[in-house]
């Protein structure tokens, strides 16, 4: 195991002369020796020491994309869930929503539930997994359009406060259905929590009360986790919010791990840049996480910053895993 200094690599120790101890001395050693010791624990006992700050194996980790099934019934989407899980190992399984929204206060995914429901009895209890739930300001956007919803916050902002509730309401109620369904919590997207999106104030007026009914619906879950989505992020909003995880994207924000860690004792989840991760080398990854380990442990769950690219190769997530459990 390589000890641990700040996060910067130039600060690592390995017990060389620190005189001769040159980045190119560094990264040889990382690419050398396993980040990690052997695999000991179970996936859901990785991700819940985790939760807990406790002592890992290694770090818990998760990646995902798009599968672009969203005219598939639930058991196509149900089926490429698995297959990527089982292909790449992940410890938690994301899983990705991209049906649109029915109307259905009761079950606006219904393709989803289906999927959702298949997805927990092929695990049976070897992973736990999280849904995935667009905000109902993205919603609203999706069923209109950006500029329409826009327009009407100016225009019109009791109409859209009005149909917000209605959508956050249904979206909690998808909520309960995919906690009952198995799901560990819900992923709960949030894109408009941003300068250049919103104002702090439009947020907090048009957004906050709904983001915070749905993360309601799924109240108590164990993995109930904030995705922070965006470069000009509202960070400080959320710290207090009863979720159990946040993430962000180091890459797109340039807001370091070691600055949410500073005000925010849950568990932070990423570190690694999806942006630029089809090119990322293993001396790369490695650096990355060594650094977000740093930064953010023990209260972690490895990641990138958000869905990688679709197109990327089944090499490079590959080589992501052996960088890990190697």
């Amino acid at each position: 195991m390589i000890p641990l200094a700040s996060g910067r690599p130039e600060e690592y120790k390995s017990g060389m002369n620190t005189s001769n101890f040159t980045r190119r001395h560094f990264l040889a050693g990382l690419a050398a020796a396993p980040l990690f010791g052997a695999s000991r624990l179970s996936k859901i006992e990785r991700v819940r020491r985790a939760l807990e700050g406790r002592e890992v194996d290694r770090p818990p980790y998760t990646y995902w994309y798009h599968f672009l099934d969203a005219d598939q019934p639930g058991e196509r989407h149900a089926a490429s869930t698995l297959e990527y899980h089982r292909k790449f190992d992940t410890d938690l399984v994301k899983v990705m929503s991209d049906y649109p929204f029915t109307q259905d206060p009761a079950n606006p995914f219904p393709q989803q539930i289906r999927a959702l429901e298949i997805i927990a009895r092929e695990l049976k209890g070897k992973a736990l997994f999280v849904e995935t739930i667009f905000q109902p300001f993205n919603q609203a956007e999706k069923t209109s359009s950006p500029e329409k919803v826009k327009e009407l916050l100016y225009s019109n902002p009791q109409a859209l406060l009005d149909r917000l509730e209605k959508v956050a309401k249904a979206e909690a109620n998808h909520a309960r259905l995919a906690l009952k369904a198995g799901a560990a919590g819900i992923f709960l997207a949030i894109s408009n929590a941003n300068d250049g999106y919103l104002t702090r104030e439009e947020y907090k007026k048009f957004s906050e009360p709904f983001d915070r009914m749905v993360l309601e619906g799924a109240q108590g879950a164990e993995l109930n986790t904030l995705h922070l989505h965006g470069a000009k992020l509202y960070l400080d909003l959320f710290y207090d919010w009863p979720a159990r995880v946040i993430q962000h994207s180091v890459a797109a924000t340039g807001i370091p791990l070691r600055a949410a860690r500073e005000h925010y004792s849950g568990v932070l989840m990423g570190g690694v840049d999806e942006i630029h991760f089809k090119e990322l080398t293993e001396e790369q990854m490695r650096e990355q996480i060594q650094r977000a380990r740093a930064e953010a442990a023990p209260k972690w769950i490895l990641a990138p910053g958000c869905s990688v690219p679709n197109d990327t190769p089944d090499s490079q997530l590959l080589k992501f895993n052996r960088v890990i459990v190697s």
